[in-house]
């Protein structure tokens, strides 16, 4: 009979080289976002620009572009670690970070706000954004959450149910006040315009919680993908490690919402090109997860603000344009599997 072992650490060798790989790649993003855009320059510039040699106009807008920049670095990298840790948990190729009904909590949580104070600005609406999607995420936790495998069906569908619930009650108030409406449907495409270091230092303590708490769980989620009694068999507290990865996803795309608006498949495609790059070790995947995701963030980022010059896509759109190709290649591979 085969035997199942935990997945060991990934070889130093490899896991070196495509950290390396990433952090590279992520610096290329960061270059390209700070230089590209409605009036692009160069990085000579953009260097120009931070030694304070610009010229007025430059600086501007190479200073401009800098909150941006680190919006997404911090909103890609939440988004790809809470899904990672989700898909993990759950053992869910297909589970993203709004799985628990956080995406739908902040929403409601923002169209509520409207209503009853009228429209606010992007740093006011993280404050109702922020414990709407905590408290979605703790209720569907609190009501679905059992033990085992099977509850973690019970949890998807629990997640399922609050989702659709906020939702419903998302479109009757935007519906019933168009005031509201507008104001909301910007929000809730999702973007890095506008968000200014206000808001980054806001969300900043919520994600380095849950990036704390990731840390903390990576090697029990090896164990975890094994399956319930193949892990309790190796002396893993699975309770631990599934209760605390949920928490940490929460928190992780609680932040990301408020701050940046319900960006759609950064965290269901990272994690499948993470495990391709660095394998099934998750004490690989997490710190390879931080860099993958505010790079593709931001590439994302730069074609919405380069493909249809002088305007812009929001980056939520582009990341859906992009994130479907993967979402239909995921489905066909789990389809061939035997």
């Amino acid at each position: 009979m085969k035997t199942r072992t935990v997945p060991g650490r990934a070889r130093p060798a490899r896991a070196a080289l495509v950290l390396g790989a990433g952090g590279a790649a992520l610096a290329g993003a960061v270059l390209l976002s700070l230089v590209a855009g409605g009036r692009p320059t160069t990085p000579l510039e953009v260097w120009q620009a931070l030694a304070g040699g610009a010229d007025a106009y430059t600086t501007t807008v190479v200073e401009s572009r800098i909150p941006r920049t680190v919006m997404g670095i911090v909103a890609g990298a939440a988004l790809a670690l809470a899904g990672t840790l989700m898909q993990g948990v759950t053992r869910n190729p297909l589970a993203d970070p709004g799985l628990l009904g956080v995406n739908a909590g902040a929403a409601a949580a923002v169209v509520t706000a409207t209503a009853l104070l009228g429209p606010t600005s992007v740093a006011a609406t993280v404050w109702w954004a922020l414990p709407g999607a905590l408290a979605a995420g703790l209720a569907a936790y609190a009501v679905g959450s059992r033990g085992g495998d099977g509850g973690m069906v019970r949890l998807i569908l629990a997640g399922a149910v609050v989702s659709a619930v906020l939702t419903a009650y998302v479109q009757a108030v935007a519906l019933s006040m168009p005031e509201v409406f507008d104001s909301y449907r910007y929000w809730v495409v999702g973007s890095l315009a506008g968000r200014g270091y206000d808001v980054v230092l806001s969300v900043l303590p919520v994600i380095a919680a849950g990036v704390a708490l990731a840390l903390l769980v990576m090697g029990g989620l090896n164990a975890l993908a094994l399956g319930e009694e193949a892990a309790v068999a190796t002396g893993a507290n699975t309770t631990w490690t599934r209760t605390a990865g949920l928490v940490a996803a929460t928190l992780l795309a609680a932040g990301a919402t408020a701050a940046a608006g319900p960006i759609a498949f950064v965290g269901l495609a990272v994690p499948h090109i993470v495990r391709a790059l660095a394998g099934v070790d998750f004490r690989a995947q997490v710190p390879f997860s931080l860099l993958v995701g505010p790079t593709l963030l931001l590439v994302a980022d730069v074609l919405g603000r380069t493909v249809v010059r002088p305007t812009e896509l929001m980056v939520g759109v582009v990341t859906a344009f992009v994130g479907s190709p993967v979402l239909l290649y995921v489905v066909r591979r789990m389809r061939e599997a035997p």
